[in-house]
């Protein structure tokens, strides 16, 4: 080969591997002109929402992106988010899927303004009447979440028949939250939106975007306010009855260094109180709402009183308890005077006293004392949120499904120590029961062989003594009547149901179709705090 033959080769090779680059660049389909095109016009330009739900990672946790890319194809049934299928191409739609993935460059801001520019309002709402339009016991209702097409039923626990189903944001999260009568009904989503529903007239009377991204709502024991748990701006949100802003408080440090997402904010009624949890600081706090609630004293005291400490108000203030850990969701023991809580899975240490990888630990926080007085020998991934209570003997037991294990253990509230690890088929997320059952029902929903299992559990004897089966499908989340003669349990599909048991004989009652019923929860039980149901 001669040398001119050589160079003119290595040239076009050289001119290949230069242009190569953007030959695939202009093959690859570009997301976000795509983004721009299709989509933006109602999931906005920064992907937060608009008439379409926020598409930012945060918010797509739950969804796979195999459903992101049918969903891009083929549309949602009963919304307004139409099929690309016959527009854009495969290579389009995946691109997309991925694109929608990924972080924002420029990270989103949710202000107070952008949240009071969001509330709309029903014109009149004050002038409904104070009764239901319809004939069943108001408070033996159950709201039931949807959230395979995002609509919510509304079931009459006495006869079981739908009274009324109606359209919800996308993808509502941390289970509904009523007012003390059980008239309102306040609905929380993934991408922020608070809704507020009247259940006696069937009608949405006012709505608020909180937040990009929420964790879950709370409404306090005297209906007069709602709180916004946010991962995304990182704060919370207060709002009055009718979900006009009062203020928002950034979830970070006193001294405003290291800023935190919100796990969880819960209501404990009897204190007057919020309580937060912070994912990513080692502080809970609690959020008076007691305009007679004493001064805070934040900083260095030397005597008992705090009179050392400038003292800051105590309604609707902040009182931080530090703590050794970061809290990821928790649980109130009877008295509301100690919170039990649950921690994320420690890594590994690469020096120093090493611990079992990926252990969780749990923590036992007196709120009146403001310092953590136990740990919880909780092996696993205590699901401490969905914990319920129980009299036992002489005592009173917390028994918390492990989102891990293949057990629930049972936890002595006297002494803080263990009393018992029931073995279930596998790891579950749900726990239910009644004071007039004698059965605590658990699912083992996390497990891919054991999801189809409801276990129950005999109270008197912590020992599990029958299941209940939907062969090879999932079947999760029991919630009882208000007299608890009745089981109500979800078949967790898209083309599924809610089954209604007969909580003595298991015989199945009814059964009710519905689009992946995610959660249902009776009224009357949620507002007396049921000792077998969450809080």
């Amino acid at each position: 080969m001669s040398p001119s033959t050589l160079l003119a080769r290595l040239g076009l090779a050289l001119i290949g591997a230069l242009l190569a680059p953007l030959v695939l660049a202009q093959a690859l389909p570009d997301a976000a002109a795509l983004f721009r095109q299709h989509c933006a016009s109602c999931h906005g330009e920064q992907r937060t929402g608009g008439m379409g739900p926020a598409l930012l990672p945060e918010s797509l946790e739950r969804l796979r992106p195999a459903e992101a890319q049918r969903t891009i194809a083929q549309g949602r049934v009963a919304t307004q988010m139409p099929g690309f299928g016959s527009q854009l191409s495969a290579d389009e739609i995946a691109a997309l899927a991925q694109w929608v993935y990924q972080p924002v460059l420029q990270a989103p801001r949710w202000a107070e303004a952008d949240i009071r520019a969001s509330r709309v309002a029903l014109a009149g709402a004050d002038a409904l009447p104070a009764r239901p339009l319809w004939q069943a016991d108001p408070m033996n209702l159950f709201v039931v979440v949807e959230g395979g097409d995002h609509h919510v039923s509304l079931v009459d626990g006495d006869r079981f028949e739908v009274i009324h189903r109606f359209a919800s944001r996308y993808a509502l999260h941390g289970g509904p939250k009523f007012t003390p009568e059980g008239r309102y009904v306040f609905l929380g989503s993934r991408d922020g939106w608070i809704t507020k529903f009247d259940l006696w007239n069937l009608a949405v009377v006012a709505e608020v975007r909180a937040g990009l991204n929420m964790r879950n709502i709370a409404v306090s024991g005297d209906g007069r306010y709602v709180m916004a748990a946010n991962y995304l701006p990182r704060t919370l949100a207060l709002f009055d009855a009718d979900l006009n802003l009062v203020r928002t408080y950034d979830a970070s440090t006193l001294d405003g260094k290291a800023a935190s997402r919100v796990s969880a904010v819960y209501d404990a009624a009897p204190r007057r109180s919020f309580i937060v949890a912070l994912k990513d600081l080692p502080e809970l706090w609690e959020i008076s709402y007691d305009p007679q609630a004493a001064p805070i004293h934040d900083g260095l005291v030397h005597d008992y009183q705090m009179g050392e400490a400038i003292a800051k108000p105590g309604f609707l203030g902040v009182r931080r308890t530090p703590l050794d850990e970061p809290l990821d969701d928790f649980f109130f023991d009877q008295g509301y005077r100690h919170v039990l809580g649950a921690t994320r899975p420690k890594a590994v240490p690469t020096s120093g006293p090493r611990t079992e990888a990926g252990a969780a630990t749990a923590q036992v926080v007196n709120l009146d004392i403001r310092r953590k007085v136990a740990d919880l020998p909780l092996a696993g991934m205590p699901h401490l949120g969905s914990g319920i209570t129980w009299a036992w003997k002489n005592t009173t037991v917390l028994a918390s499904p492990n989102l891990k294990g293949n057990g629930v253990d049972v936890i002595d509230m006297a002494t803080w120590k263990p009393v018992a690890t029931i073995t279930t088929p596998g790891p579950g997320f749900f726990m239910r029961s009644h004071e007039r059952s004698r059965y605590a029902w658990t699912d083992s929903m996390m497990s891919p062989t054991a999801k189809d299992t409801l276990t129950l559990i005999d109270k008197a004897t912590l020992q599990p003594v029958a299941t209940v089966r939907e062969p090879g499908r999932t079947l999760a989340h029991i919630e009882f009547t208000k007299d608890g003669r009745y089981a109500l349990a979800s078949l967790w599909e898209m083309d599924g149901a809610l089954i209604i048991y007969d909580a003595t004989t298991l015989k199945e009652i009814k059964r009710l179709p519905m689009s992946k019923p995610v959660g249902k929860y009776n009224v009357w039980n949620k507002i007396s705090r049921s000792e077998g149901t969450s809080h």
